[in-house]
């Protein structure tokens, strides 16, 4: 079985091979690893471990958070390996799609950039509505989006008013790009966390406004 887990260790020689040999040592191995974020002294990497099917993911924690100055900012299983040519392999799936081009975006995004679910919000003449969701986007729809129109990528207020109380069971966090000038957005949500950090808006940003150059 495979789990994502998102950690924050320094950033020096020998951290990551530490972290590496406190997994091993309760039976996990690294099959990846992305950056997320540098900062001064740190990083935040994400890692997919593999580990023995029944293994508890709280071991992982434990192993890792043995290390000085390391946290685990959360945990969760996950089906694939991270690759760095994501965002490239859905952005040609949405160029060469005939049509249903939203549906292909929202279906590859939540891979792409490790959130539970991912829908399309447009512009009606009732006002904003989710035009388009993935797969295990919420049932529960908000009435009203006051952020809307966006006009730059950014995380959404996810305790808002205008946020579904299932959203707010779950803990989702949520964040959103518009898709060029077209008046749509892509919004991404994140149950149980973590918080988006300001790389991967920036990530999201880039992404949908390549997508955006693409279905123009």
């Amino acid at each position: 079985m495979s789990y994502l887990l998102r950690v924050q260790l320094p950033d020096r020689p020998g951290s990551l091979g530490a972290l590496a040999v406190a997994l091993g040592s309760v039976g996990a191995d690294i099959l990846s690893l992305d950056v997320i974020e540098r900062g001064a002294g740190f990083a935040v990497d994400d890692l997919v471990v593999d580990v023995a099917q029944g293994a508890l993911p709280d071991t992982l924690i434990t192993a890792a958070e043995k290390l000085a100055d390391v946290r685990v900012d959360s945990i969760r299983p996950y089906s694939g390996i991270l690759d760095t040519h994501r965002e490239l392999e859905l952005i040609d799936r949405v160029a060469t799609a005939h049509d249903d081009r939203f549906q292909v975006l929202v279906d590859g995004a939540p891979r792409v950039l490790r959130v539970g679910w991912s829908t399309v919000v447009g512009m009606t003449d009732q006002g904003p509505a989710i035009i388009v969701g993935s797969s295990g986007a919420p049932e529960s729809r908000p009435a009203d989006m006051p952020w809307m129109p966006l006009t730059k990528p950014a995380v959404l207020d996810a305790e808002g008013d205008w946020v579904p109380k299932s959203w707010k069971d779950m803990d989702t966090t949520l964040a959103a790009a518009p898709l060029g000038s077209s008046g749509a957005v892509l919004v991404l949500g994140r149950p149980g966390g973590p918080d988006f950090r300001p790389s991967e808006i920036a990530r999201l940003g880039y992404l949908a406004g390549i997508v955006a150059t693409v279905l123009a």
